[in-house]
């Protein structure tokens, strides 16, 4: 297999998936000649055709509503969002429409959109580029969110996600972009939503997470095995709907639990899943939920983002803490 980044895997997952179905179009700001803001479509408008990559206007309102009737006429759009931040300009097309679809229509029909932005801090960019804004669209029933932390992850959960009938929001993080390189397999390959992934098994606790805090807590569990501390770490892919039946068999194994998440404290999907947890596992739990957020501010400017955003170090001191209650 060869060794790719997270832009490489996402554009194989593109281009194989256009290949084999005609109905899949992918538009955008520049996705087209370009190849996209970060390159992430690059070359693909040459070998599909303009007609099937194509640029639009600065309108993102336009891109949803478009997408959503692109799928109503039996295509399967994948629209890109440059940046989360601006989502909010078609919320009502992603909230009000795609995600009420399969409700209003009593179940008998989806709409098959699967659309790709980007989120995350870590690499300075300006206001409105880096919001994690996946907790405020993971509260709308009706819409999956799935969130890759790396390259085998992308192409797999992205390529199921197009293949899906009902719409995705596929949020691609910044710095993972070409931070994080893995082997990838040529051919095409599914990973299943709605599932979560134990990245590694361990018996004193549990740390839940998903997207850049799966590498933050990687290096914190380094730090912590030294001292003999057994962690499973699990990853949560999709964070709607979450998978909260691996959360609670790791939980109730392990006895303690951190959930970490670079969104504030008071939006992100952490909140969610200690409530599960509460829920679920109260009589199992030997130390009250440790939790890791940013904090209740606004995204900062770049500048300020290194003492903002939760890193191995602030993760390894919340488990120290849970495990010493």
């Amino acid at each position: 297999m060869a060794i790719k980044n997270m832009v490489q895997a996402i554009n194989e997952a593109l281009t194989q998936e256009m290949e084999r179905d005609e109905r899949i179009l992918v538009f955008g700001e520049d996705v087209g000649t370009n190849g996209g803001v970060f390159r992430v479509t690059d070359g693909m408008s040459d070998k599909l055709g303009i007609d099937r990559v194509f640029d639009t206007p600065l309108a993102e309102s336009g891109i949803m509503g478009m997408a959503m009737g692109l799928a109503l006429g039996g295509y399967r759009p994948v629209p890109e969002i440059q940046f989360s931040g601006f989502t909010m300009e078609a919320i009502d097309g992603l909230l009000g429409q795609l995600a009420r679809h399969r409700y209003r229509m009593g179940g008998t029909e989806g709409v098959p959109v699967t659309v790709r932005s980007t989120f995350g801090g870590g690499v300075g960019t300006p206001e409105l580029h880096s919001d994690n804004l996946e907790g405020l669209f993971s509260q709308s029933p009706g819409i999956r969110i799935v969130i890759p932390s790396g390259p085998y992850d992308a192409k797999g959960l992205l390529t199921a996600s197009i293949r899906n009938n009902d719409p995705v929001y596929f949020l691609e993080h910044l710095k993972l972009y070409r931070s994080i390189k893995e082997e990838v397999p040529e051919e095409s390959y599914e990973i299943p939503l709605d599932k979560a992934h134990v990245v590694q098994e361990g018996t004193d606790i549990t740390i839940v997470t998903y997207g850049a805090m799966v590498h933050e807590s990687k290096k914190a569990i380094e730090s912590l095995e030294k001292d003999g501390i057994s962690i499973e770490l699990i990853d949560l892919r999709t964070v709607a709907p979450f998978d909260i039946d691996t959360i609670l068999a790791s939980v109730k194994k392990t006895g303690r639990v951190v959930v970490v998440q670079e969104a504030q404290r008071l939006t992100g999907v952490g909140n969610q899943i200690m409530a599960e947890i509460a829920e679920g596992a109260m009589y199992e739990l030997e130390a009250s939920i440790g939790r890791v957020a940013a904090p209740d501010s606004h995204f900062p400017f770049g500048q300020a983002e290194s003492v903002w955003l939760p890193n191995a170090k602030t993760i390894e001191e919340q488990v120290r803490n849970t495990m010493a209650e």
